[in-house]
């Protein structure tokens, strides 16, 4: 717990897939494909890592002018990579983004994320290929990114940060008494004391009503006869 911290320092794809980086078996496929993966980050990039955003979710009509208008705002740009299919030449909805100074690259990055570009919010963090070690790219199943119905969530990073551990072993031993014998046998009595109880106590309400219901229907039952006897001598009156 000393050294913790909701963002990861080192990608590990076994952490990634836990919510609070503490699970020690894979829960979906894609972990074990990252595990075994062996990437080498692409050698044909180029310019400092330290300076460049990744920014993704972008609207697949989103240019790369549009992109320079938006975020020269914060300072100066030195390239725009907008990342584009090599067959089709559309784009793949994310853009790698290179600034001139550290200062822009801060500024941008804390600004910038979140932002609305051709009715797309955008997300925007620091590149990972090159400066988190042991970095696995979502298409090998890595990745900080993933969707909720999929199940393949992953964390450490901006968008989903770890969640600080909970620590209760106290508290567990407690609820699943794993105590002494005598605090598990005086926890069953009074279950069992408390159900019975409450079983009696229903059972006393319930009589009530039951002879209340009962002698309702007796005085239903001679209103009945009372009145078919009334009937029955008035038949007889006009008979006569």
């Amino acid at each position: 717990m000393a050294d913790w911290a909701p963002i990861a320092k080192e990608y590990d794809p076994l952490k990634a897939g836990s919510i609070d980086g503490t699970d020690e078996e894979p829960h979906d496929r894609a972990i074990w494909r990252a595990m075994l993966a062996r990437y080498v980050p692409n050698k044909g990039v180029t310019g400092d890592p330290h300076l460049t955003l990744f920014v993704a979710r972008l609207n697949l009509q989103t240019t790369e002018e549009k992109l320079k208008e938006v975020f020269s705002r914060y300072g100066d740009i030195r390239k725009i990579r907008l990342v584009r299919d090599l067959v089709t030449g559309f784009s793949k909805g994310y853009a790698f983004i290179e600034y001139k100074e550290e200062r822009a690259l801060l500024k941008a990055h804390r600004d910038a994320n979140r932002l609305v570009i051709d009715q797309h919010e955008i997300f925007v963090d620091f590149e990972l290929e090159r400066t988190l070690k042991g970095w696995i790219p979502r298409r090998l199943g890595g990745g900080f990114g993933g969707k909720k119905e999929s199940g393949q969530l992953r964390f450490g990073g901006r968008d989903r940060p770890f969640r600080k551990p909970i620590n209760l072993p106290n508290m567990k031993n407690d609820f699943y008494g794993e105590g002494s014998s005598e605090k598990r046998n005086w926890s069953r009595e009074g279950t069992r004391d408390w159900r019975t109880r409450d079983h009696e106590r229903s059972r006393e309400k319930r009589w009530p009503e039951r002879e209340r219901s009962w002698a309702w229907g007796d005085s239903e039952r001679e209103r009945d006869s009372k009145e078919e006897r009334s009937r029955g001598r008035e038949r007889k009156d006009r008979d006569r």
